[in-house]
């Protein structure tokens, strides 16, 4: 479950701090999705970032799975968002220099990726559509081929929480609709809590809980 309470995060500026959010609450429980819409500079990075332990509130709490991150240490933090939460990124993120097999194994590398894990990572790559695909490196994929593997990648430590920025900003419609069909499939398999924010309206609608962030507060829709 992914519980944020009262959350605030504000910036230092010239002439005092800007509120960037304000009391923002959020309860997902294990399955369940949602999708987070808002014009731009409404805060939606800045809310997806904390939820991924990548910055930290300036108040309030964020508990996944009973545990609060930004309590834990440096290193326990590293390893507890290497292995609770994956990360899909807009722009893909993949390493231009490693195959999609060795992309999709980049989070196991922390502690050694076992034959079990190479067994996982080949299945949510067949999962994607990239069997063929499964030796060549960023430069030989598409655009949409690309976004699949870094949806296998996000997917390979079973994470808790899988948060994508924009996962089909880039990529032409036909993409962008096998991109979401996949990520809501990967997302029925494991049963984790999904989150993604995005401007776009079709995307949005694919998904059974939808909210809109604007005025610095996060509130539920349709």
């Amino acid at each position: 479950m992914l519980e944020v309470i009262n959350l605030t995060k504000s910036y230092p500026a010239p002439r005092g701090p800007l509120l960037v959010l304000a009391g923002v609450n959020l309860t997902l429980a294990e399955g369940e999705a949602a999708a987070i819409m808002g014009p731009s500079g409404s805060g939606k990075s800045t809310l997806l970032y904390i939820l991924g332990a990548l910055e930290p509130p300036t108040s309030g709490q964020v508990v996944l799975n009973g545990r609060q991150p930004f309590d834990l240490p440096a290193a326990e933090l590293a390893a507890f968002r290497n292995r609770q939460i994956g990360f899909v990124f807009q722009d893909h993120a993949l390493l231009p220099q490693c195959t999609v097999l060795e992309n999709v194994l980049v989070p196991t590398l922390v502690g050694g990726a076992d034959g079990e894990a190479r067994a996982f990572a080949t299945q949510l790559i067949e999962q994607v559509g990239l069997r063929d695909r499964i030796d060549h490196r960023p430069s030989e994929l598409s655009g949409g081929e690309k976004q699949r593997a870094a949806l296998a990648r996000a997917r390979v430590r079973r994470p808790r929480l899988v948060w994508c920025d924009e996962p089909t900003g880039n990529l032409d419609r036909t993409s962008a609709d096998l991109v979401a069909d996949l990520l809501l499939d990967l997302h029925a398999r494991q049963r984790s809590v999904l989150v993604v924010v995005t401007h776009s309206a079709r995307l949005a609608d694919r998904f059974p809980r939808r909210f809109a962030l604007g005025d610095r507060v996060l509130m539920e829709v349709g």
